[in-house]
Formats: structure tokens, C-alpha cells, sequence
């Protein structure tokens, strides 16, 4: 089951780093949906590895295949399965650390849990797998387009080097136009200096990627256990190196009182807004229409070019080699996972409340 995420469209995720492929299944698609093979193909190019000097130099061209679920490009409506190959594995480059735990990965942890684990590049533990994340949630992104939502993510922090400008103040269409994908030219350069030092200093740097959904319908999300805010941090926290998500003024709203904070209503043009939007356009787990936005905190990559002290799996004291194809800081390719879950979650909201609606 946790291979498996969704309510009415459901992505069921396959594969390891260095088996044959990864790929996905998507349930719950639409029929009469027209899949632009060229649009999600060029989300998966932003997400494949060798871009830049400040990336994996993994080679892989990530290009996708349809086994089912499509035809003559159209959705038919039955499960949709995507497989993307690996082309580019170099599993010997493994082989050092077969009976030794690395340093925060998921080495220990799934040993401990499953008796057995994949020690080629993390096998399923590793983010290889999100390619086909980043497929189904092209789709979805396919699917948003009739109701004009539309997702968008960028770099907003890199170690200590904070883009203190709101996403509003912000020209998310040049995003795309820079290795780091920063929409501020200035702030973009700093950024990529400081991982490209990282990177020659053998090490690695966390950061932070801002999320923005814009032109949301009223009413998506359930009161309870099925609150928009919590599926978008349950997709955001199961994407990996994840370890932080506040949504609207999170953290910061701490430091404020009730009255600074409440956003009031007021009618505009005949439609109801908020003046302010501290509450990140969620309230009581429902959408109030106004702009979705939200940050994801990614801790620096596991696995450095240094030696790390550890023990095997016999608990005797034992030497990390740093060795392989990783990237220096994780969140310029981050970007369009980031975009890809927020849009499974907001098409399957939408479809959601759809099958309410013909349910009432």
C-alpha cells in the first residue's frame, strides 16, 4: 500500500535506481484527456540527472514509454503505465558499501525492516524513483488545464542564502531560465557558486524549493482527515531528503498576533477574497480560492565525496568510502517533483469533488 498514493487518481510507483526502469501506474485518469507526449516529456527533462556541473552526471535520457491506458493519445480511461529505462547505471560503483550502513540514508533502516535491501544506489530508497512521479503528475498538470490550475515551484533558499522576496513580487516564467532555477538572476548566481564550491569541496547543501498553485477553485480539500494542507504535506514529505513543509505563514505566523493574522474578507468585483493570505489559501482544510503557497525544506545530499565513520551490518566500526555520481545540493532538480506532486494532489482533489458533486 505505500506504493500507492491517492484518492480518486492513484499513482502506484515501481521500480529501483539500477534495476531495468522505474515507472508508474495511473488509475483514475480521465478518458478523452489528450497526453502531449512533448509536454511530459519536458518535465521529465527537467528532472534527469546530468544537466549541469552542479547536478549527478548520471546520464539517463529519461524518455518514457506507454505499456497502457492510451490511445491514439488520448486517455481511454483504463490504468495508465508509464516506464522510463535505466540506461546508465554503474552498480560496481556500489559494491563498497554492500555490508555498510551510509551515514543518514535508508541503508540501516530497511535492512532492520525487511531482512534484505538493494545497495545499488539505494535501490527503491533512492530518488531515482520520482521520474515517474514526475510523469503521472504531467498528466495531472494535463488534467488541471480544463479548470485553468496551474503549479509552479522555483528555489527560494539554498544553505544560508534566502530569496527574501515574496512568490507575488516574483517572475515565476524565469524559473527555468537559470542551472538552479531561482527566478532572480542576481540571487541564482550566488546560488550556484555556493553548491559549485560544495561541490569541490567533496560535500553537499540542503535548500529550499517554494511552491505556488494559483487560480484554485473554491472548496477542494475535506474538514477532517482528508484536509488539502495535509495531503499536499503527506505528497511534499514523501518526496526524498524532505524534512520540513509549512504551508501560507507557517512558522513565521508564530511570531504574529491573531489580529495581524486573520485575513479578512472582502467582495471584489462580486467575489469574495481575502485582503491578506497568511492562511496560504487553505482554511479548515478546504480551499478559500486564493493563491495555494507553500515551502519544502531539503536536507543536504547523504552521501558526500568524503570518508564517514559508520559499522556494517555485524555492528563493527567501518569506513564510508565516498564514491559515485551524486548531486551536490538536491533542490534545483527538486523543482519539478515538487510541481508534479502538488499537481497529483490537486487533480485528485478536483476529481474528488467532482464525484461529490454527482454523488449529491
Amino acid at each position: 500500500m505505500s506504493n500507492t498514493f491517492g484518492n480518486i487518481l492513484k499513482i502506484t510507483s515501481f521500480g529501483e535506481s539500477h534495476g531495468s526502469g522505474v515507472g508508474v501506474v495511473i488509475d483514475g485518469c480521465p478518458a478523452g484527456i489528450k497526453l502531449d507526449n512533448t509536454s511530459i516529456q519536458a518535465e521529465l527533462n527537467r528532472r534527469k540527472p546530468g544537466q549541469s556541473r552542479i547536478t549527478t552526471q548520471r546520464k539517463e535520457a529519461d524518455e518514457f514509454e506507454f505499456f497502457s491506458g492510451v490511445f491514439e493519445g488520448i486517455s481511454t480511461g483504463s490504468p495508465i503505465t508509464i516506464l522510463i529505462r535505466n540506461q546508465d547505471q554503474k552498480s560496481k560503483d556500489y559494491n563498497h558499501i554492500k555490508d555498510v550502513y551510509r551515514p543518514s540514508h535508508a541503508d540501516f533502516t530497511y535492512q532492520e525492516k525487511y531482512g534484505i535491501r538493494d545497495y545499488r544506489g539505494g535501490g527503491r530508497s533512492s530518488a531515482r524513483i520520482t521520474a515517474g512521479w514526475v510523469a503521472a503528475g504531467a498528466i495531472a498538470k494535463l488534467i488541471l488545464e480544463d479548470v485553468g490550475v496551474k503549479c509552479q515551484a522555483y528555489v527560494s533558499q539554498v544553505g544560508d542564502l534566502k530569496l527574501d522576496k515574496d512568490y507575488s513580487d516574483l517572475d515565476l516564467a524565469k524559473t527555468e531560465s537559470n542551472d538552479v532555477r531561482c527566478p532572480d538572476d542576481a540571487m541564482a548566481q550566488q546560488m550556484f557558486d555556493l553548491i559549485d564550491t560544495i561541490r569541490k569541496d567533496r560535500d553537499t547543501i540542503g535548500g529550499v524549493v517554494t511552491g505556488v498553485i494559483s487560480n484554485v477553485p473554491v472548496g477542494l480539500g475535506e474538514p477532517l482527515f482528508d484536509k488539502l494542507n495535509a495531503a499536499l504535506g503527506h505528497a511534499m514529505l514523501s518526496i526524498n531528503a524532505v524534512k520540513g513543509f509549512e504551508l501560507g505563514s507557517g512558522f513565521k505566523g508564530v511570531e504574529m498576533k491573531g489580529s495581524n493574522h486573520n485575513d479578512s474578507f472582502e467582495n471584489k468585483e462580486g467575489k469574495i477574497h481575502t485582503v491578506t493570505n497568511h492562511s496560504g489559501g487553505i482554511q479548515g482544510g478546504i480551499s478559500n480560492g486564493e493563491d495555494i503557497y507553500f515551502n519544502v525544506a531539503f536536507k543536504p545530499v547523504a552521501t558526500i565525496m568524503q570518508d564517514q565513520p559508520s559499522v556494517d551490518k555485524e555492528g563493527n566500526f567501518a569506513t564510508v568510502e565516498g564514491k559515485g555520481r551524486h548531486d551536490p545540493c538536491v533542490v534545483p532538480r527538486a523543482v519539478p517533483i515538487v510541481e508534479a506532486m502538488s499537481a497529483i494532489v490537486m487533480a485528485d482533489f478536483y476529481l474528488l469533488a467532482q464525484t461529490n458533486k454527482l454523488r449529491g
